[in-house]
């Protein structure tokens, strides 16, 4: 492998480096910079998460560009606010010893007015999400007019996210000699087809097989039905007392649900998703940088952007929309050549999804036992045992403090007063999983199917499915375009050959029944019927539905929803997540906290 020297880099740019420790290029930072330095042909850029990706392509960007020119010459297009200023921040150390490099970080959220400001002033680099970017063009702050480089980041979850619009208009205002640099974990037909339309005879270069997860990363399921599919999540954690984890969730309602059941429990536990405010996000990321959280709850498109490396979990409580968004969510642990493992919980329904993925990642899924209360506590409690083993002792803090101690034990021999340390410290655990079931066998009472989950929900039945080349994406683009409501609640999507099933939030469905009655739209020419349905989930039966209007559609087959309900730039406000602190002395990642605050 050659070193960043090699690569053709200025020697302010790889003193930036050696100060952020990089010593070796990865190998898509291998074959993408010494390429975008030395020709001006688009690149097609395979890039798992993890690998480097960011320093690929902005690196060569800060070589090439022309300080003496303060107009605009690049432009770097990235799905999420949280990934476009972790870019931002990125450049801002690669370029530290280049003080006349200017970059401007745009997204929504923030106040544009500020913004549009330091626009004015100047950039060199512009990083922004695609649907402030276009507002910024709308008000003539922002001229492409002079682009050298547009950097397309993530551009399968962009195309996910419904910003194929907003793209299309970026682009436009770009100039036809640009260098474009598409940059994707996974290639969909969908980014194949971007590929095709904007692109000039790209290059491609990959760092590992198109489409498949990375080594480093193990995959394990975990067998659960609704009513065990959170306590699975629990002893998953305590059987890992070291862990530092993502849990990944569908809706915002799930992962503020998941974290607020986990603060309550007593765990180290905070969430991200579109309801937060920047500052609030903010400060969630700092607590899990810092690891005063060890788990945080996401959804898929506010998780994109954390840059952590040290990852032991990735767990999905629930399986993503499109199977794809998998290696998304995996490729958060295993980085910088470290060790991660995958887990997803699944039910028996869910459980088929699997085998599609593991054609994707190339990789098999291991089938994994719910850990009993019985593993916990012996994992818990040699981990215990071990931490005290370990710690140093410092005899000058303590030592006036121990003749008293020892008097305090004298009386007790050397087998019971391990036993009361231990009982001390180790009850709570004891007790908790002392009578607890097999989560493993859902065939007991006790681990009965449950629909706790969708409560809330109201399941639709729609007349068109795969066959009509339906997609989650299309469906959730389709529905936000009958205008139901802002913050509209999208749950479980089943696509099937010729119908599919989809849920709304219950008070929203009188709403999406008018709104399907009004519009009466159609899909590839077809008109649609919705009809509420009470049959479960994931059967063919139709019967005992009551029936409902048409409704869903657009005569725009291959349009791009924007999913409001997952993920909606604009925040309202939240209480600030629990704060807790591990109890130090009950060791491990336990029940057992010492409460701080509540904001």
């Amino acid at each position: 492998m050659s070193t960043f020297t090699d690569l053709g880099l200025q020697q302010p740019i790889l003193d930036a480096l050696l100060d952020l420790g990089y010593v070796k290029p990865s190998v898509i930072q291998e074959k993408a910079i010494p390429q975008i330095i030395s020709s001006t042909t688009d690149l097609k850029a395979f890039a798992q998460t993890g690998t480097g990706k960011t320093a690929a392509f902005s690196l060569p960007i800060i070589e090439l560009a022309d300080l003496t020119n303060m107009n605009t010459q690049a432009i770097i297009l990235s799905p999420t606010r949280e990934l476009a200023v972790q870019i931002g921040k990125n450049i801002e150390d690669f370029s530290k010893y280049i003080p006349n490099l200017k970059t401007v970080t745009v997204y929504g959220g923030a106040n544009i007015d500020e913004q549009i400001r330091k626009l004015k002033k100047g950039a060199h680099i512009v990083i922004g999400t695609p649907g402030r970017t276009v507002d910024l063009i709308n008000r003539r702050a922002l001229k492409l007019g002079n682009i050298k480089w547009v950097v397309l980041d993530e551009a399968d979850e962009m195309l996910n996210m419904g910003f194929k619009e907003d793209l299309d208009k970026v682009l436009e205002a770009t100039p036809n000699d640009k260098q474009t640099l598409l940059f994707s974990a996974t290639f969909p037909r969908e980014v194949e087809e971007i590929a095709r339309n904007y692109m000039k005879n790209p290059v491609e270069v990959t760092s590992g097989e198109k489409n498949t997860g990375s080594n480093n990363v193990s995959h394990e399921y975990y067998l659960v039905n609704e009513k065990t599919r959170y306590p699975a999540l629990r002893r998953i954690a305590d059987v890992n007392p070291d862990i530092y984890a993502i849990v990944f969730c569908r809706t915002r309602r799930e992962t503020q649900q998941v974290a607020d059941n986990l603060i309550r429990d007593g765990y180290n536990a905070d969430s991200l998703h579109g309801d937060l405010s920047q500052a609030q996000r903010d400060s969630v990321m700092e607590k899990f940088r810092k690891k005063t959280v060890q788990i945080l709850v996401a959804t898929d498109v506010a998780a994109r952007g954390i840059d952590v490396t040290d990852l032991t979990h990735v767990i999905n409580h629930k399986l993503p929309d499109q199977i794809e968004n998998y290696n998304h969510r995996s490729g958060r642990t295993g980085r910088a050549g470290s060790k991660g493992i995958s887990i997803v919980l699944v039910n028996r329904k869910e459980k088929g999804r699997l085998h599609s993925i593991e054609r994707i990642i190339k990789q098999k899924f291991v089938a994994t036992k719910i850990p009993t209360g019985k593993e916990i506590c012996e994992k818990q409690l040699f981990h215990l045992i071990d931490k005290i083993k370990n710690t140093e002792i410092n005899t000058s803090q303590i030592e006036s403090f121990l003749p008293s101690v020892y008097e305090k034990f004298e009386h007790l021999s050397r087998e019971e007063l391990i036993q009361k340390f231990v009982s001390s410290q180790f009850n709570s655990f004891l007790s908790f999983y002392e009578n607890t079931s097999d989560l493993n066998d859902l065939s007991s009472k006790e681990n009965s199917r449950g629909r706790a989950s969708s409560e809330n929900m109201t399941r639709f039945f729609i007349n068109i499915g795969r066959k009509d080349r339906l997609n989650p994406a299309k469906l959730i683009g389709l529905i936000n375009d009958q205008n139901i409501g802002d913050k509209i609640e999208i749950g479980a999507i089943d696509i099937l050959d010729t119908f599919s099933f989809f849920e709304i939030d219950k008070s929203f469905e009188d709403s999406t029944l008018e709104a399907f009655k009004v519009n009466e739209p159609e899909f590839g020419g077809r008109f649609v019927n919705i009809e509420i349905t009470k049959s479960e989930r994931g059967g063919g039966n139709r019967g005992g539905r009551k029936r409902g209007k048409k409704s869903f559609g657009s005569k725009n087959e291959g349009g791009f929803g924007r999913r409001r309900s997952s993920e909606k730039q604009n925040s309202r406000g939240r209480r600030s997540g629990s704060g807790f602190k591990n109890n130090q002395d009950s060791g491990g990642f336990g029940r057992k906290r010492k409460r701080i605050t509540k904001k």
